[in-house]
């Protein structure tokens, strides 16, 4: 797993003069897309209980992100990140978002293996251009 692929989709998602909730939006949006992909392979529930957990990890790092009573709604859990980080200094929200993600990556190893997460995981990670540059060279052969 490329650790700066991550802060790559972040800031890309974030835009260039991001703030602390642009910062938040490009989170959300991107946990969604994680969400897409692992959903099918280890269900809704499992990709909530990975993000409650990242969560929890996460937070003890960067106290703002802590969440009581979390009872594994994965939609509350999204607006918890979104709050938290939206209400940190920019630089907070950018370093807690791509920590919560890293560590979200690095559970999910623990349980699939790192080649299937990488393989899972990649079209999120990429970036747009050069995975516009991929589809394109896969299709002129």
């Amino acid at each position: 797993m490329d650790h700066e692929a991550i802060r790559r989709t972040l800031m890309q998602g974030a835009g260039e003069t991001a703030d602390a909730s642009a910062i938040a939006e490009a989170t959300i949006s991107t946990c969604l897309q994680v969400s897409a992909r692992l959903a099918p392979v280890i269900g809704t529930r499992g990709v909530d209980a990975l993000f409650s957990r990242s969560v929890n990890v996460t937070s003890k790092t960067f106290p703002g992100l802590t969440m009581a009573g979390n009872d594994g709604n994965g939609a509350a859990l999204l607006t918890h990140i979104k709050v938290c980080l939206a209400g940190q200094e920019t630089a907070v929200a950018a370093e807690a978002s791509y920590t919560l993600l890293v560590t979200f990556t690095e559970l999910l190893a623990t349980l699939i293996g790192k080649s299937l997460t990488d393989r899972l995981l990649a079209p999120v990670w990429m970036p747009r251009l050069a995975l516009s540059e991929q589809e394109n060279a896969s299709y002129e052969q």
